[in-house]
């Protein structure tokens, strides 16, 4: 082979390298570039927005008003409103046809008028529990250790509605012990029943364990063994004509999921 050959050889050669290198760079670079288009394309849950608005029982308001920031964090197009109150003027509004997103209720009977209407999608799943726990005031001042104490003349107690969950759970337990209290009134919502001890208005109240640790330093909690018997399921369903129905079904997973069941648990839920 003569000298001119083989350096023809050797530059084609070095051509070809080269070409090689090019389409190798250019590969790595549209690769690159796709995944820098994955990582930067929002997921579809992202694309949420809008508001999601939320029927739940008061006892829920501390834990569901942080795990909505939580939602608005992770989805900042959206808002969540809340409407706390009794389970059963919740469900009443719902069947009524008050627009809203999610029903969680403090019972499953309370969540059946709403299923019974057929104004729920799919089965309401149950998410957390609850127990009761008497309310006194700072320090015990009457000196409260059971059930049958809050019987006592002269004693001012209150109770929740007996049409409420926690009101039910109340008379269950009572109904087990064989006990009758004739309270000085009946709340609409365990929320106003713990106000009236924390205003000094009563001296003790009936409520869920939820809303004792909720109060702090207002009130002192007296647990009372009958209140195993009385323990609440509260179911959580995506309601039938939800105007927001995808971001309904998010918040749904998120109070579901071990986030949110953390944040319920530190409140003092029981888990389902």
């Amino acid at each position: 082979m003569t000298r001119s050959a083989r350096r023809t050889r050797r530059t084609l050669r070095a051509a070809g390298a080269g070409a090689a290198t090019l389409l190798a760079l250019t590969a790595c670079s549209s690769s690159d570039s796709n995944d820098t288009k994955s990582a930067s394309s929002p997921s579809s849950s992202a694309k949420l927005s809008g508001t999601v608005t939320v029927f739940a029982a008061a006892s829920l308001q501390e834990s569901f008003t942080t795990l909505g920031k939580e939602f608005e964090k992770e989805h900042p197009a959206t808002k969540v409103t809340f409407n706390f109150g009794g389970s059963d003027t919740l469900a009443a509004s719902i069947t009524g046809g008050a627009p809203a997103d999610v029903f969680a209720a403090a019972s499953p009977k309370t969540m059946a008028i709403v299923t019974a209407e057929k104004d729920a999608v799919g089965t309401p799943a149950t998410f957390v529990r609850n127990q009761l726990e008497i309310a006194t005031l700072p320090g015990n001042p009457d000196k409260v250790a059971s059930l049958k104490d809050l019987t006592r003349s002269g004693l001012k107690v209150v109770l929740c509605d007996r049409t409420v969950p926690c009101g039910a759970a109340a008379q269950k337990a009572l109904d087990a012990s064989k006990l009758k209290l004739t309270p000085v009134s009946y709340e609409q919502d365990v929320k106003s029943a713990l106000t009236k001890v924390e205003l000094k208005e009563a001296d003790a109240a009936v409520v869920y364990k939820t809303d004792v640790r909720a109060a702090g330093d207002k009130v002192e909690g007296v647990e009372f063994p009958e209140s195993a018997d009385a323990v609440n399921d509260y179911p959580i369903a995506l309601l039938k004509n939800a105007p927001n129905a995808a971001a309904a079904q998010a918040f749904i997973q998120l109070v579901k999921s071990a986030e949110g069941q953390k944040v319920l648990s530190g409140a003092g839920f029981l888990k389902p």
